[in-house]
């Protein structure tokens, strides 16, 4: 039982997150007046709920820690996220005591629980869904993408369009609800002439790229259905995406192959680790799926998740307060 932990430093962080089974941060700013309303109420369940090595509470100052802020997203305040094997799995903004309590005290209740902090299934029930291990010491900074700016050539436009596999939700095909079964649109997307797909990636900053995860859930028993990927030849720093016959021509900076052990078979996803001295100012990305693991000539991707560090933002807007009243 113990107060919150105050985050000092990024490496501070990192190792609460990556020793600790929950972590459950709580971004504020001192002139925040919700962020003052609220920290009684967090304090409480920091000192009723707090375990050694199971759940920590910590509290980051986002004017103090501006790159740990900015490596998830947070804009507004207050903002708690909460961590559960290093990553982030829910997140409840403005101050809310209710719905605070309601996420926190559940997790509580999973953590009592043997391994269900390592459990797969249980990493996808909040706001952002991860298919593997975040590699330590680095954050998701896949919100970085600019979706405005996505090109997916070759793509079957029967299925998803390219910002479906930026999607922080889990995919659905892992879902009771599988699929176009589920009578909403197919959150993946599909090859479409053949095997090929060309991705271009924008980021709203310089980011250096550690990681990327690739989740494929095609049918298991379908011998026709699409493929998942086997070749990924990677490109940085490209103004525009690349024709096929482009990338042929052009060196890629890393290109990678994934084996059929290395997909996870829980979660469909693939960890691919990069040549990180490769990717250390990168404004975009060619992500060309070259081919598939089998026959068909079709292949599916249904996520893509981008780890590493990101960069000061182009146009961060001003952080903003959520729930002050007028005049507060």
């Amino acid at each position: 039982m113990s107060a919150p932990v105050i985050i000092s430093s990024r490496e501070q962080f990192s190792n609460i997150i990556s020793t600790s089974a929950i972590v459950v941060a709580d971004f504020y700013a001192d002139w925040c007046g919700p962020c003052k309303a609220i920290a009684p109420v967090y304090d409480q369940l920091s000192r009723q709920l707090s375990r050694p090595n199971r759940i920590t509470f910590v509290k980051i100052n986002v004017d103090e820690q501006q790159e740990i802020a900015k490596a998830y997203g947070v804009s507004a305040m207050p903002t708690f996220i909460v961590f559960e094997g290093g990553r982030p799995v829910s997140t409840v903004r403005g101050a809310d005591p209710r719905k605070l309590n309601e996420v926190v005290q559940r997790l509580a209740s999973e953590a009592s629980k043997e391994g269900s902090a390592g459990d797969e299934s249980d990493y996808a029930s909040g706001d952002t869904w991860v298919g593997s291990s975040i590699p330590k010491n680095y954050s998701d900074i896949t919100s970085n993408v600019e979706p405005k700016g996505l090109e997916l050539l070759n793509m079957d436009s029967e299925f998803g369009i390219p910002r479906v596999l930026f999607d922080p939700a889990k995919p659905s095909s892992l879902t009771k609800a599988k699929g176009k079964d589920s009578g909403s649109s197919p959150d993946w997307v599909e090859s479409d002439t053949d095997e090929q797909l060309m991705l271009y990636i924008p980021l709203q900053s310089t980011a250096k790229i550690h990681t990327l995860h690739v989740t494929s859930l095609p049918s298991q028993d379908d011998d026709e259905g699409p493929m998942r990927p086997k070749t990924i030849k990677l490109y940085t720093n490209r103004s525009q995406v690349l024709g096929f016959d482009e990338a042929d021509d052009i060196p890629p900076v890393q290109t990678v192959t994934i084996n059929p052990e290395d997909w996870d078979a829980q979660t469909g996803t693939a960890r691919i680790e990069l040549r990180f001295v490769k990717f250390q100012n990168v404004t975009s990305m060619v992500v060309f799926f070259v081919d598939g693991d089998g026959d068909s000539d079709k292949l599916r991707v249904d996520r893509l998740r981008i780890f590493g560090e990101a960069g000061e933002k182009r146009d961060m807007g001003k952080l903003e307060k959520i729930g002050d009243e007028p005049g507060e």
